[in-house]
């Protein structure tokens, strides 16, 4: 379990990262980028998961963030295709 304040840094990080995020996938300026702010945006889910699953000491929440990435990774693989055949 973790202490109230670091789950509290961990939030704030978090909710940093994906304001950050947010603000990339709007301001473009390419569609690559968005993609990459899209999957980074994944990425913090991802984490946001793992730090639920330590919080309140539940594993199916790791569980769950490791599919989630796999298939996160996989679409981004699969748009970056699509992208490059536009070319």
């Amino acid at each position: 379990m973790i202490p109230m304040e670091g789950l509290m840094v961990a939030v704030a990080a978090l909710s940093a990262l994906a304001v950050s995020c947010l603000g990339r996938m709007a301001r473009g300026p390419t569609v690559p980028d968005r993609v990459v702010a899209l999957d980074a945006m994944g990425t913090v889910a991802v984490a946001a998961l793992v730090v639920l699953g330590a919080a309140f000491g539940e594993t199916i929440y790791v569980d769950v963030a490791v599919i989630y990435a796999i298939l996160s990774f996989v679409s981004t693989l699969y748009v970056a295709r699509y992208l490059e055949g536009e070319r």
